[in-house]
């Protein structure tokens, strides 16, 4: 064990004592210990105040800057009873990450001292560098200003000794630099329309809420073996490692039990996860080894964006507590699923309804009805729109294996949702079709209880399935921001629901009785976005052939798949819908090309190094001692034929050897050629077009050949952590 490699190995395997965060409440009695919810604000603002700050949050309305200032009060009090001696804007920039600027509550008292203050200003706005974010050139080097401001509908928290505040970003002229600000506006959308169409079944409700669960897949590996493996480190995936004996074929790590280090990873994650308002409640083993998931309860879906953000950034955090770092990665290890973080979506009525439930009467079926079919409307017709959405370089590693969906989005609806869907597309009259809901199974078993079976199977392989009462939009990646997925379907699902009214009402003008009117409608669209709807195996040859004649969009170029935003029908549905306009639209794609081949760059030279500085001296050292033991051998024996029987498999490793090492070296030299073409694109599209097709595939093949050399290199000699090594926790 002198090999550096073991010495890590054995180092990031010994057993380390961490204190864990165990506090003596119930979860209930600690959730939100840090956030400055309801019952904060009641109890440190004014009457008056605490119900201006509640109306602005529930309907929306602006908060005077006198306003304001008392709540910025309440704040500071609250925060520097916690210890708290600076604040923040935290906000979501273009980088799928968070961004933050401390400042202290300190302010001079003009008579050669300091006193602690925090305004209504300071709470409200703060002005970072837009120029230093992406900003697909809305901002210039010598445009700096950008404006962060407050968004009270998602409550301040603390981190530390900092207040953080969530807030949008946007430029000096106003256009979003962020994730938040056009989610908003999308959520905005689709309330206005969905409120507008549920008044058809209900003419109480007067606002309808999206609701977002997202499932976190991710990986752990022990920080010592992560440090030891500088792909990993600087791109987030291993860029080359030979799958193990044994990884997730046996199935055993599923729901199995949780490893205790790990468990104790989760524990503390979760703690501190609720004190920060997150309500986490599932947790388990994944299908691939060092693989997990957590989930939380819904919650409104700008509000669930913000803590999947902050979960992403505490996860971090606390695995280095516990020795370990996690991987977000969509495929940090080639041969097994990687993670993905699927979102539950839907739409609730503030009288209590979650519109795509189908009920118990033929009237909530003809509402549920016509919620899935405007969103399958929505979904069909930006189809290539929402496979953008969700598209990234790392996502793209990920998408169409064993363990994701396809990259080709349609909607599994199960047999009952179908069916139902039918009768009503071929039905002559105004009758109204009700839909089963649970029925129960007794099963054969001695002393197990009758099961309640839902009305829908699942779909592994549907990136849009229809799950009971809402729709799981699978497709998205593990590292994304979930607001890219949100205001693209949003909106979409607005636009359809918009467009349903307008003829549902002309219709109605026309003299047609409300139902018909409704039903009528309905079969138009049921028609149309029957391409969209597919209830097979997703991974199928037949399925991608088939789709191509449904005229759905089948592009598998990731920065091609980016031109979907750019279409003439999704730049008008967003400027229709108030989301964005094209320019803004424009200058997100510039973000998106340049990330992408940016992201290639980068792994492209992280490869060549470690082949010239680590894969090919080693593979050559190795193949030393194997001639040095084949000289010593036709040293030893005068008799040609028994040289031959000796030296013969230690040659035949030497020639491996050198067909692999040349061919490392020979498509290292020539991807840094080609990196030196294609950079000489100036069109930014251009450059990320050529980046996939010119060198990526440099990536796959070169790695081919290491991996087999890590199969012949003698175990000792090999000095990167191997996958046997990297995936399993002791």
């Amino acid at each position: 064990m002198s090999n550096l490699r073991f010495k890590v190995v054995e180092e990031a395997f010994k057993k380390r004592p961490v204190e864990v965060a165990t506090p003596a409440e119930r979860p209930s009695e600690y959730f939100a210990k840090y956030v400055f919810n309801q019952e904060k604000m009641f109890k440190y603002l004014p009457l008056k105040t605490y119900k201006r700050l509640r109306e602005a949050i529930e309907q929306g309305t602006p908060l005077p800057m006198s306003v304001a200032d008392e709540v910025a009060q309440g704040m500071k009090q609250w925060a520097m009873s916690m210890g708290v001696t600076h604040c923040t804007h935290w906000f979501q920039p273009l980088t799928e990450g968070t961004a933050e600027k401390h400042d202290a509550f300190l302010e001079h008292d003009w008579k050669g001292g300091m006193i602690e203050a925090f305004s209504g200003k300071e709470l409200v706005q703060q002005e970072p560098d837009a120029s230093s974010f992406p900003n697909g050139g809305i901002r210039s080097t010598f445009e700096a200003r950008g404006y962060s401001a407050w968004d009270p509908a998602s409550p301040v928290f603390i981190i530390g000794d900092t207040l953080m505040i969530p807030t949008v970003f946007i430029s000096y002229t106003g256009e979003a630099l962020d994730y938040k600000a056009p989610l908003k506006k999308a959520l905005a959308a689709v309330d206005k329309a969905a409120t507008a169409v549920a008044k058809y079944f209900n003419e109480d409700v007067t606002r309808v809420t999206a609701n977002l669960g997202w499932e976190q897949e991710y990986f752990l590996v022990d920080e010592g073996l992560y440090a030891a493996r500088p792909d990993l480190l600087l791109t987030g995936r291993t860029l080359m490692g030979h799958e193990s004996s044994k990884n997730q074929q046996m199935e055993d790590h599923y729901f199995g039990a949780i490893p205790e280090r790990v468990a104790e990873f989760m524990r503390d994650l979760e703690i501190q996860a609720l004190e920060l308002g997150i309500p986490c409640k599932t947790r388990h083993n994944e299908v691939a080894p060092n693989q997990f998931e957590l989930a939380p309860i819904f919650e409104e879906c700008n509000l669930a964006v913000d803590h999947n953000m902050l979960l992403m950034s505490l996860m971090r955090n606390v695995a280095r507590k516990h020795g370990f770092r996690c991987l977000l990665h969509e495929k940090p290890f080639a041969g097994i699923n990687g993670s993905g973080k699927h979102n539950n979506w839907s739409l609730t009525t503030d009288t209590g309804i979650i519109l795509h439930a189908p009920g118990k009467t033929p009237e909530d079926a003809l509402r549920f009805i016509t919620f899935v079919v405007e969103t399958l409307m929505g979904v069909y017709r930006h189809n290539g729109l929402l496979k953008a959405s969700i598209m990234s370089a790392t996502n793209a590693h990920r998408l169409g294996a064993n363990e994701a969906p396809p990259a080709i989005i349609s909607s599994f609806l199960g047999k009952q949702v179908s069916e139902l869907l039918d009768r009503v597309e071929h039905s002559t009259t105004d009758e109204l079709f009700a839909m089963e809901g649970k029925h129960g199974v007794k099963l054969d078993i001695p002393q197990i209880p009758e099961l309640m079976i839902d009305n829908t199977d699942r779909n592994r392989t549907s990136p849009f399935a229809f799950t009971g009462n809402r729709f799981e939009f699978r497709a998205v990646g593990s590292i994304a921001n979930c607001a890219s997925a949100m205001i693209a379907l949003n909106t979409a699902v607005a636009e359809a629901l918009t467009d349903f009214k307008m003829r549902v009402d002309a219709r109605i003008a026309a003299g047609a009785s409300k139902v018909c009117a409704i039903l009528d409608t309905l079969r138009e669209d049921i028609k149309t976005c029957k391409p969209i709807r597919f209830d097979g195996n997703g991974y199928s040859d037949e399925w991608k052939e088939e789709a191509q004649r449904r005229g759905l969009d089948c592009e598998t170029s990731c920065p091609v798949i980016f031109d979907r935003y750019l279409d003439e029908a999704s730049v008008d549905m967003f400027e229709k819908m108030n989301v964005m306009h094209r320019h803004e639209l424009e200058a997100r794609n510039e973000i998106k090309w340049e990330t992408y081949y940016k992201k290639i760059q980068i792994e492209s030279r992280v490869l060549g190094d470690l082949c010239m500085n680590h894969i090919i001296p080693v593979a050559t050292k190795y193949q030393s001692v194997l001639a040095d033991n084949v000289h010593k051998l036709q040293a030893a024996f005068s008799d040609p034929a028994k040289v031959k029987e000796l030296t013969a498999y230690n040659i035949t490793l030497i020639e491996k050897i050198n067909k692999h090492t040349s061919f490392i070296a020979d498509n290292v030299e020539a991807m840094v050629e080609k990196r030196k073409v294609v950079n000489k694109n100036e069109d930014v599209r251009t450059l990320a077009v050529a980046y996939h097709d010119e060198v990526a595939p440099y990536l796959d093949a070169i790695r081919y050949h290491i991996d087999k050399l890590e199969l012949i290199v003698e175990d000792d000699m090999w000095t990167l952590p191997k996958y046997r090594e990297l995936l399993f926790i002791r």
